[in-house]
């Protein structure tokens, strides 16, 4: 399968196609995107949203968060989903691989991502790209809808 990988500048209606049929396979709890939340994301300065896609279609999405902190320029992988009928193929190794090439230009100290155990591919792929499990609990408030 011949993938390449893009930066979004704008949001357009083949994004929000490709998230409401990307995003139900990453979160059966995530509210659909529509345009306008689309372009809130592509516009915002911290993110970098890229896509993989094919001669046909955008097969999976990443979004890259660089955050500037006192401790230094830090960068988080978040929300990686390939499409169920491209996985096992490399898009999420590429998406990645761009991501943390996108990091390390800016300057950032360190990328952390966070995945489910349950993932077993994809925990692999990232022990393979040379991340490392860091001994830390993640803790989440959810705050009422």
């Amino acid at each position: 399968m011949d993938v390449r990988v893009e930066i979004i500048q704008e949001a357009s209606e083949e994004l929000v196609e490709a998230f409401s049929r990307l995003l139900p396979q990453l979160s059966a709890t995530a509210n659909p995107l529509d345009h306008e939340a689309l372009d809130r994301m592509v516009t915002c300065d911290a993110n970098t949203l890229l896509v993989a896609r094919t001669s046909d279609a955008i097969v999976g999405t990443l979004t890259l968060v660089l955050l500037p902190l006192p401790s230094g320029l830090r960068a988080r992988v978040e929300d990686v989903v390939v499409d169920s009928a491209a996985r096992g193929q490399g898009v999420a190794g590429l998406l990645t691989e761009k991501a943390l090439q996108i990091a390390r230009e800016a300057g950032a100290r360190t990328v952390d991502l966070t995945s489910r155990p349950d993932r077993v591919a994809a925990n692999r792929l990232y022990e393979r790209l040379g991340f490392q499990v860091r001994p830390s609990t993640v803790y989440r408030f959810a705050i009422g809808r």
